[in-house]
């Protein structure tokens, strides 16, 4: 299998931190009928980056740029794991002895199975080593 097709297309959206502005996003979301499979939100000097998996990336992109948000695209990968004490530990442990950084991470569960959500600095090398240790890793047409 080709690495690209792990290679997830996340939006991630500059705007200041104040009341209202997530509420404008989602709402925009759901006009243009875009589902938003997963965020997060981080905040740094006054301002937010919200990161989210939608199922229409670039179409989220147009809308929230005409709307005056500063949108930039990023790739990232979805490893599933255990969805217990030690599944986060595995996936570190694999990347980290691969000399693979992890800039941030996000992650959800559904009881059953958790999905984290990874960039990393060197992505194509992250697939490789993840999928040599047996990592069940998501396809990008998972999110569209």
């Amino acid at each position: 299998m080709e690495r690209k097709e792990y290679l997830i297309k996340q939006i991630s959206v500059f705007s200041e931190n104040r009341p209202g502005r997530l509420s404008a996003m989602a709402k925009a979301m759901q006009e243009e009928k875009i589902n938003i499979f997963a965020f997060s939100i981080a905040e740094a000097d006054g301002f937010g980056v919200i990161r989210a998996l939608v199922d229409k990336p670039e179409k989220a992109h147009e809308k929230l740029t005409e709307m005056g948000f500063m949108v930039s695209f990023t790739d990232v990968i979805a490893v599933k794991m255990r969805d217990e004490p030690g599944g986060l530990f595995e996936i570190a442990k694999i990347l980290g002895d691969a000399g693979i950084n992890i800039e941030y991470a996000y992650a959800y569960s559904g009881r059953q199975v958790a999905v984290l959500i990874l960039r990393v600095d060197m992505v194509e090398d992250a697939v490789d080593r993840l999928r040599e240790h047996g990592a069940q890793l998501l396809k990008a047409t998972t999110f569209s």
